[in-house]
């Protein structure tokens, strides 16, 4: 017995020591203070590279600044894609406004008003989108 009850001890020694290397946290502090590591984005990656100075360039300028004066010219030229970012990189993208109609209305009742039938409704649908799908595979190449 002396053989089991000397194991037992030994067991509840190495517990006694395992658990005296566990020390709460103190109040208020976190167990991992420096958080989880930030990953970076695709827009800091391109903020990062649009910072850098383009190797070979004479100026010395950034890449921010190339790309900028490559648009100014290409406005100039008469893109009208290119003069459209421009306005939209300085002023800022013009305000869009939109009409939402909250008045949700029934098909079967507007049909009823104009004196049509479901069955009508369905079969000129049917039609539409026969048509439709005809349109769309005529224009494809194979």
């Amino acid at each position: 017995m002396s053989i089991i009850a000397d194991k037992q001890r030994k067991n509840s020694e190495k517990r006694a020591r395992k658990l005296a290397n566990l020390k709460p946290f103190k109040k208020g502090q976190s167990g991992n203070p420096l958080g989880r590591p930030k990953s970076i984005t695709l827009s800091e990656a391109y903020r990062n590279q649009l910072a850098q100075a383009v190797p070979a360039d004479p100026e010395g300028r950034t890449y921010a600044e190339v790309i900028a004066k490559l648009v100014c010219v290409k406005a100039i030229k008469g893109d009208v894609s290119a003069a459209k970012e421009i306005a939209d990189r300085v002023e800022g993208r013009p305000k869009q406004s939109l009409d939402v109609d909250m008045n949700v209305r029934d098909w079967r009742e507007m049909a009823r008003a104009h004196g049509i039938s479901e069955q009508d409704v369905f079969n000129e649908a049917r039609q539409l989108i026969t048509e439709s799908a005809t349109d769309s595979s005529d224009g494809e190449s194979d």
